[in-house]
């Protein structure tokens, strides 16, 4: 989507140029070279202006940040979206379990992104499918999308930075130790496109914090915050532990109380792209997540 943002501009900014002032903002060079083409992308108290005019005490700065994003072959899908919040600039939701993020072979029309592609038709407004923090299929919980190039990119910094904290809930086999660290660095498994396994030697680094909140049926309920983001790492890190997540079909193929991987993206909590406010998201514990540790 096209973003219009507004700033008043204080003393503090006075004599700043345009440009100094927008790259201090958070603008990439994509972003500000995207807005070259746009007529009247900069306005001063209503009046097109330069990148190296200087600010004033009192200006009005009206800056037009176009969509860059190319149209998608992504079919919309009426799908109910489990919306946790939502403005100009982020979708917050609950993804459920079993709904993949994006389209693949055999799911082409089931998928997150064919329920946000729908949702954005139904407002008649054009917003390319930019998911910030990804979950795999049997994971629920919550989920960001960006609506627009700028907050995107903000965000995808903050997550490269791990500067969003990512809060799970899983459930496991076993009674691991009250609280730990786990760092082990994760790689592919042999050929396989799709099994993780610790790889001293060809991994990239992974950290997992993870503390143990409950134990019932020798299972324990795990509350885990990920310093790095590799697939499948809540998975593979209680594994390598010996506390695997039961139902996982890669995994642990052990079906006696849970139908899918018992982990749940609970919170998220991370800056504001545009505003700088401190958010905070939870998303619901999915019944059978409550049911299987019952």
């Amino acid at each position: 989507m096209d973003r219009i943002l507004t700033y008043s501009i204080t003393k503090d900014h006075s004599g700043t140029q345009i440009l100094d002032f927008l790259r201090a903002k958070g603008f990439s060079r994509n972003i500000l070279s995207s807005m070259k083409s746009q007529k009247d992308a900069i306005l001063l108290n209503g009046l097109k202006a330069g990148g190296r005019t200087l600010l004033s005490d009192g200006d009005i700065l009206r800056i037009h940040i176009p969509e860059t994003g190319d149209p998608e072959n992504i079919p919309p899908t009426s799908i109910n979206l489990d919306i946790l919040f939502e403005d100009q600039d982020i979708l917050v939701v609950n993804k459920p379990a079993g709904m993949p993020v994006h389209p693949s072979m055999g799911n082409y029309e089931n998928t997150l992104a064919n329920g946000a592609a729908f949702y954005f038709l139904q407002q008649g407004s054009f917003c390319p499918f930019r998911c910030i923090n990804r979950l795999d299929r049997d994971t629920s919980g919550a989920l960001i999308l960006a609506k627009n190039p700028f907050s995107a990119a903000l965000l995808s910094s903050q997550m490269k930075k791990r500067e969003i904290r990512r809060t799970y809930l899983a459930v496991v086999k076993g009674i691991p130790p009250l609280n730990g660290k786990i760092s082990a660095p994760i790689a592919r498994l042999g050929d396989s496109v799709i099994k993780r396994c610790v790889d001293y030697e060809k991994g990239e680094a992974a950290v997992t914090f993870y503390h143990r909140l409950a134990s019932h049926k020798n299972m324990s309920l795990m509350e885990l915050h990920l310093e790095t983001g590799r697939t499948h790492q809540i998975r593979v890190h209680m594994g390598y532990l010996g506390f695997p997540l039961p139902a996982d079909y890669l995994y642990c193929p052990d079906y006696t109380f849970f139908q899918r991987q018992p982990l749940h993206s609970l919170q998220l909590e991370f800056r504001h792209p545009v505003t700088g406010e401190e958010l905070c998201f939870l998303a619901p514990v999915p019944e059978d997540m409550v049911r299987g540790f019952s």
